[in-house]
């Protein structure tokens, strides 16, 4: 009995043995067929004209759409998340900050709250807060880390502490909300938060700037002085020597700011340097922590350098960048505050 004869699609899939493996004899041996079994399904696929690209299909499955984007997709979703990361980066070169107030100002940077410690000087905080509201020509700044905000790991030290994470918030808010504050920074402390950190909404509620990591403000006076800010939460650089150190190099190494200042590893400093070439005086600070009593420094023995946790620097504006009465340090806002009261007194310091 005479076997069927064999479908095109049979033939057609010879032809398209041979040709991947580049032989009859390769391709028998892939396929596990007798050389000459396909040496004949050959023959016949030529005889009908056959070829390994014409194989006729049996049936056709509808194409089906990808759920991923093409690569031009891609690509154009690219370029607008780079431009829109360029205009936010570029526009955070400089923030300028139209300042109303007429005449010598006084910048004051808070440094490290930790509100929910149990070594923070909460005391003393609310009573910095109440200096800095009574004189509207105090301008507070931020420098990072508003609570413990203890995460992953470290969750464990909210056993060591009388308050919880929900009544941190709290009181987290309670600052933010307490003063018209220039900028906020995050400290590492808050970063840990990641993007959902609450401190972000509590910013936006109140009309506040919150970068992370530090900002570089340009305050532009009335007298359309220009006065550079450089606040972070820490600087890089180290020194034994010298607790401003990593601020005092970033202003020699670069950065041609009037004022620059970080807080962050809880001691004070303050370093006061003038660039060579323009003159320009920078004041650069370390700002200690509310956090008196720190259990991790005593666990690692590490002496208490903290002299100052709100500096002041008061500001008069009619004097040159080379002029050393531009600026003056205060190590508390008390003080600041008096000094800058006496001065707007005066005619002559009108701007």
């Amino acid at each position: 009995m005479a076997s069927p004869p064999l479908s095109q699609a049979v033939l057609a899939d010879a032809l398209a043995a041979v040709a991947e493996h580049g032989s009859i004899g390769r391709a028998a041996r892939a396929l596990g067929m007798p050389l000459a079994t396909l040496r004949s399904r050959v023959l016949r696929a030529r005889e009908q004209g056959l070829t390994a690209a014409a194989r006729p299909k049996e049936f056709e499955v509808e194409e089906l759409p990808d759920e991923l984007p093409t690569a031009e997709e891609l690509i154009q979703r690219r370029l607008k998340q780079f431009a829109r990361k360029k205009d936010a980066k570029e526009a955070r070169t400089l923030v300028n900050v139209k300042v109303s107030v007429q005449g010598p100002i006084g910048l004051a940077f808070v440094g490290d709250p930790h509100v929910d410690d149990n070594g923070m000087d909460i005391g003393l905080l609310q009573s910095h807060i109440e200096v800095l509201n009574h004189n509207p020509a105090l301008l507070p700044l931020g420098i990072g880390d508003y609570s413990n905000n203890w995460v992953g790991r470290l969750a464990r030290l909210y056993g060591q502490q009388s308050l919880s994470a929900a009544e941190a918030w709290v009181l987290v808010e309670w600052l933010v909300r307490s003063l018209h504050w220039l900028a906020l920074v995050a400290g590492n402390h808050d970063i840990w938060s990641g993007s959902g950190d609450p401190i972000k909404w509590m910013a936006a509620a109140a009309r506040v700037n919150y970068e992370a990591n530090g900002i570089r403000l340009g305050l532009t006076l009335p007298s359309n002085r220009v006065i550079r800010v450089n606040a972070r939460h820490d600087f890089n650089g180290r020194s034994q020597w010298n607790t401003a150190h990593g601020i005092a190099k970033a202003a020699q190494m670069g950065w041609r700011d009037h004022i620059l200042t970080a807080g962050h590893i809880h001691t004070s400093g303050i370093q006061i340097v003038r660039d060579p070439m323009s003159g320009l005086i920078s004041h650069a600070i370390r700002i200690g922590s509310y956090k008196t009593y720190d259990q991790y420094a005593d666990e690692k023995g590490l002496p208490n350098q903290t002299f100052t946790v709100c500096p002041v620097v008061v500001v008069r504006p009619q004097f040159a960048d080379d002029d050393n009465r531009l600026l003056t340090t205060f190590l508390e806002p008390e003080t600041a505050s008096e000094f800058l009261t006496w001065l707007r007194k005066r005619k002559s310091e009108a701007a």
